[in-house]
């Protein structure tokens, strides 16, 4: 209820919730910021859970942490391959 002051069993910081749209939102103060982009959500009983999703990072992001090579390959033959007549 409004000016009713409710206990809460975990420590933490008191945030307002607020409309936008048809959606209720809350502002995350910045200590609680999280590296994702997006999150899951879930109801525990009467507490929501909010948990980032761990991206998982692409091909191209992991070759670029890699060092280059520097070894020489040795040259391989390769024929262009002859036409076959498969009727």
């Amino acid at each position: 209820m409004p000016g009713q002051e409710l206990e809460t069993t975990v420590p933490g910081r008191r945030a307002r919730l607020f409309r936008n749209g048809r959606n209720q939102a809350l502002r995350i103060p910045r200590e609680f910021e999280l590296a994702a982009e997006e999150v899951i959500i879930h109801q525990d009983d009467d507490r929501l859970v909010v948990e980032p999703v761990k991206r998982t990072p692409s091909l191209a992001e992991v070759l670029a942490t890699l060092e280059p090579l520097e070894e020489d390959f040795p040259a391989i033959a390769d024929p262009p391959t002859e036409p076959e007549d498969i009727l």
